[in-house]
């Protein structure tokens, strides 16, 4: 899969797509270095994958058999990267065709589509999880997706409770 660049110094982003969905992820990647919270930093790759390989991806690390829409895989020990390179903050999968599905249910565009997955899976690198943080990672998503021009959120939009953790809530 050919890939493309766009950075900012705390947040470079390299997208992979096939040449079919390059159309669907044109300017996500200054798009998501604009919106992300400034505490990001690092690398990210962002790859449009076919829902096969999501279910694949899907089946090997979470054990579900199935395509979703967005996985996030942070990078390991992306804290012990040398100080001359950019650590890594880690990968976002998005699937295209669950993402496609998901865009003309929404009533919106694949490319804004695109972007609610990329967002979501940046916060879940940065650490956020919506079904532990007490709505945490909704208040940070629903404040990013107005920053980058979006309507409704992956949460916001899927309804979804958060559960009390029993962790102490971290600061951000």
């Amino acid at each position: 899969m050919p890939s493309r660049s766009r950075s900012t110094a705390a947040l470079p982003v390299t997208i992979v797509a096939r040449p079919a969905d390059r159309a669907a992820a044109r300017g996500l990647g200054a798009w998501l270095a604009a919106t992300a919270p400034r505490r990001a930093r690092g690398a990210v790759t962002v790859a449009v994958v076919s829902d096969a390989r999501m279910r694949a991806l899907n089946r090997q690390f979470r054990r579900v058999d199935a395509a979703t829409d967005v996985l996030s895989f942070p990078a390991a020990g992306a804290d012990a990267a040398p100080a001359a390179a950019v650590s890594a903050l880690g990968d976002i999968a998005i699937a295209r065709g669950v993402a496609g599905r998901q865009a003309r249910d929404a009533g919106h565009p694949l490319r804004t589509e695109v972007r609610v997955l990329a967002l979501h899976g940046l916060l879940h690198l940065l650490g956020y999880d919506h079904e532990t943080d007490d709505g945490d990672m909704a208040r940070v998503e629903a404040r990013l997706r107005r920053r980058g021009g979006l309507e409704v959120g992956l949460i916001e939009r899927a309804g979804t409770t958060p559960r009390r953790s029993r962790a102490p809530r971290r600061r951000r």
